[in-house]
């Protein structure tokens, strides 16, 4: 009788332990479903900011995308000049003034896009 009784409470242990581990499992995997359902959720609006950052470039004028292009290539501002045909000192003015203009044009899209009860627009 004592030996059934061990064994009795064996299993039950045995029985509680599978339980326990299914639950730490099932844990396990509603936290990692939930993570990539965030990354997932992140990782789309990244991509629809990258989509609106390109379509600002794109509305730039062609000198002004250049130049920004040019320096955020790592030109610094003699070979910037050269390539644009600019004077030196002209570069900077060149730079700040595109720059505010991708600004304004991100900015413009970002209001249509919210306008529009946030649907892409890109």
């Amino acid at each position: 009788m004592a030996t059934n009784l061990i064994r009795d409470e064996g299993r039950r242990e045995t029985r509680r332990r599978r339980h326990l581990e299914a639950l730490r499992n099932d844990e396990s995997q509603t936290r990692t479903i939930e993570h990539e359902s965030v990354s997932r959720e992140q990782r789309q609006d990244q991509l629809r900011e990258q989509a609106f950052a390109r379509s600002a470039i794109d509305a730039l004028g062609e000198k002004d995308r250049t130049a920004l292009l040019l320096r955020e290539e790592g030109l610094d501002y003699h070979e910037i000049a050269a390539t644009l045909g600019l004077s030196v000192g002209s570069v900077g003015t060149t730079l700040s003034r595109a720059r505010r203009r991708l600004v304004d044009i991100y900015e413009s899209l970002v209001r249509e896009r919210d306008a529009q009860g946030g649907a892409d627009v890109a």
